[in-house]
């Protein structure tokens, strides 16, 4: 299949929907499993629309990280962050790395060792809503609830101390601005010594947490850092953003909130349904094909940009009955929120439970909360890569 430059769709930063896509995305997807479309950043690449296909494409092993040559690679947004994910590697080191460092990290998320997080995620959450409450309404959940938590859980499994949380979330801001080269390659700099530090410190002090895992791991010095501000910029970001969004798509259906209060199966339910749902789209990583690709009635080129949105297929409806249905009940619920295979989030577990521990308090605290304003005025951050919002105003 070819496409004619002239025919070829352009993707936006507008921010995603809740349970419904964008009449482009919508589209897209009723036309083709994979469309050719023009970045935000002006340049071509494979947007993938479908269930079956990204989930196929996940196992593939000629879609990855590695691009012969990274300063000229076509990108989805210019972002230095995303910038440091292109490696020149040979596409077969980089699935071993890419293994290796799974290896290394996947105990830090086993089953019993989130099972072990959870009195902690508790007393965490806990401690943060006696704060929120005790201010009185009305109060904004995002900076109030949702940051505090996630950036507490984050940091004490990653190792960062009480004292540096401040500093660090002032520097992922910094590195998450689109457009500013010189100012993110600054903070970049500054966060990689910030991190770098705490890792010398944790060859002489190591403590049960990523960093010291990190530290040991054999990996080389060049490498421990990026790793590193990958894991918080991901799992601070995203977990932010459902606990934003579960909110208040939990606080519009007050019935299937309070069968999910009543039952921690069905809030376990619920949970799987926020995490499908909350995002219509939008929730973009960039991949490169590293060899010729065929797949959906389209050959992807080797060192053509693969983009995987994996939010987009969970509203495909070859895969999911009536997805623009908000319902708690839905089992099977196999969204790739998460991924898969290979490149499944191995920090998926512990975020399940931030998400549902938090739901479950702070509605079973504040039963009658409710928002202050429709979405169509919550406001989002601009400039960033982020397409979170910037509060949630909220009163009980």
């Amino acid at each position: 299949m070819t496409v004619s430059s002239q025919d070829v769709p352009a993707l936006g930063l507008e921010a995603p929907g809740r349970l419904r896509l964008s009449p482009l995305l919508r589209r897209l997807q009723d036309d083709a499993p994979v469309v050719r479309v023009r970045t935000p950043a002006g340049d071509e690449g494979w947007l993938v629309t479908r269930h079956a296909e990204l989930k196929e494409l996940l196992h593939d092993e000629r879609v990855g990280h590695s691009h012969p040559d990274p300063d000229n690679a076509p990108r989805y947004v210019k972002s230095p962050f995303l910038d440091l994910m292109i490696t020149d590697t040979d596409a077969e080191a980089g699935h071993r790395t890419h293994t290796e460092i799974r290896r290394a990290l996947t105990p830090m998320f086993s089953a019993r060792r989130v099972r072990e997080m959870e009195p902690r995620v508790a007393a965490v959450v806990d401690d943060v809503l006696d704060r929120f409450i005790a201010q009185g309404p009305p109060g904004d959940l995002h900076s109030g609830v949702s940051v505090p938590v996630a950036l507490t859980v984050l940091c004490d499994i990653i190792g960062i101390p009480p004292h540096s949380r401040e500093e660090l979330t002032t520097r992922l801001g910094q590195m998450a601005l689109l457009g500013d080269k010189e100012s993110v390659e600054h903070g970049r700099d500054d966060l990689f010594a910030f991190v770098e530090g705490l890792v010398e410190q944790k060859r002489t002090e190591p403590g049960a947490d990523i960093l010291t895992r990190l530290s040991q791991g054999g990996l080389p010095e060049e490498r421990v850092a990026p790793l590193a501000v990958g894991l918080l910029f991901a799992g601070l970001d995203s977990v932010v953003t459902f606990l934003d969004h579960g909110v208040m798509l939990l606080a519009d259906y007050p019935e299937q909130r309070a069968a999910a209060l009543a039952d921690p199966a069905a809030m376990t339910l619920a949970v799987e349904e926020i995490l499908r749902s909350a995002k219509a789209g939008g929730s973009i990583l960039p991949r490169y094909a590293n060899a010729d690709v065929e797949i959906g009635g389209v050959t992807i080129r080797s060192g053509d940009l693969v983009l995987f949105d994996f939010s987009l297929p969970n509203f495909d409806e070859r895969a999911f009955d009536e997805p623009g249905r908000f319902d708690i009940t839905r089992t099977p619920n196999p969204h790739l929120t998460f991924a898969h295979g290979m490149w499944h989030c191995i920090g998926a577990p512990l975020a399940r439970i931030e998400l549902r521990t938090v739901y479950t308090q702070l509605f079973t605290r504040l039963p009658g909360l409710r928002l202050v304003h429709g979405e169509d005025e919550l406001r989002l951050v601009d400039g960033q890569l982020s397409g979170g919002l910037t509060e949630l105003p909220v009163t009980w």
